[in-house]
């Protein structure tokens, strides 16, 4: 079979397959965010055919999804028979085979349909490409997700829709693109996003996020802890300032005792600082010691360095 078979008859099936395996991936994605039936169905909808959508008006054709019923109804079919499987709703690995199959499919089928309407093989790959993961980034936005073509802590995921669809280019340039190898490029992409799963392999992270302290250095200081001592406008006013000593600095030594006076009447006094044995992000600081001397009659009291005024 030629060329033109691959675009006929064996396009068809792996495009429904496809579409149906991205249908349950996007069904079990609705029910895991707790949508209803409704909500079930249109993001199996949206991840079935979201790519299809994208790259038909591209190449200038009407979408396949609003010419064929049986495009339409796959999607509808996968929804329902996941949102009422309670047994299958607990098979998560099945669903990421479900996706993989669905990303080598759709990435060739995308590829080779450009192809057919005359585009260069650049072109191609990127729309074998777009097909492959549009469903996916759509179904993502929808739920609220941030897509896993962008995050750096899932699988491969662009990768393997890039083999594929660049396998069809490789095999468009030498002439061998018919009934057979078109299915085993999918097969080599489904394979590389199964691996990637089972071993969990990813890309590669910038240098920055590689290093866990990098970050630390770039952040802005974190304001220094601050005690104030306040008394009520009727006396003298006095504020002390406690710092945590930086990086490689001693604290000083605390002294036994600490001896406060206070009025004999009813004042107004807070008292503020680090907690007795809290512990700072580079050493333990102890409790800090405060002398503090106002005038006026008074009635002197002797205790530890943590005490109250009275």
């Amino acid at each position: 079979m030629s060329f033109e078979g691959v675009t006929g008859i064996v396009q068809y099936v792996m495009n429904l397959v496809g579409i149906l395996a991205f249908a349950l991936s996007g069904a079990f994605l609705g029910v895991r965010k707790d949508f209803d039936v409704f909500g079930v169905v249109m993001l199996a909808e949206a991840v079935g055919l979201g790519g299809g959508v994208f790259r038909d008006p591209v190449i200038g054709v009407r979408p396949v999804a609003f010419s064929d019923p049986r495009y339409f109804c796959a999607p509808i079919v996968g929804g329902l028979v996941v949102f009422h499987s309670a047994r299958l709703q607990h098979r998560e690995r099945a669903f990421d085979l479900f996706d993989a199959a669905a990303l080598g499919l759709f990435s060739v089928t995308g590829a080779t349909k450009a192809f057919a309407y005359g585009l260069n093989p650049e072109a191609a790959t990127t729309l074998g490409f777009a097909t492959a993961v549009g469903g996916g980034i759509v179904s993502s936005v929808l739920a609220m997700e941030l897509p896993p073509l962008l995050r750096a802590d899932r699988d491969l995921y662009a990768l393997p829709a890039l083999v594929g669809a660049g396998g069809v280019a490789v095999l468009r340039h030498f002439q061998l693109l018919n009934e057979w190898p078109a299915p085993a490029a999918a097969t080599l992409a489904f394979a590389l996003r199964v691996l990637a799963l089972r071993r969990n392999w990813r890309t590669s992270r910038s240098r920055f996020w590689r290093n866990p302290f990098a970050g630390l250095r770039h952040a802005p200081e974190p304001p220094r802890p601050e005690a104030h001592l306040d008394h009520t406008p009727d006396l003298d006013h006095h504020t002390v300032l406690l710092r945590r000593p930086r990086m490689g600095e001693l604290p000083p030594a605390p002294a036994p005792t600490a001896n406060a006076t206070a009025p004999t009447g009813p004042y107004n006094a807070t008292l503020s600082h680090r907690a007795p044995g809290r512990r700072s992000r580079h050493a333990r600081i102890p409790n800090p010691v405060l002398n503090v001397q106002i005038e006026g009659p008074v009635q002197t009291r002797t205790g530890p360095s943590t005490f109250p005024l009275s």
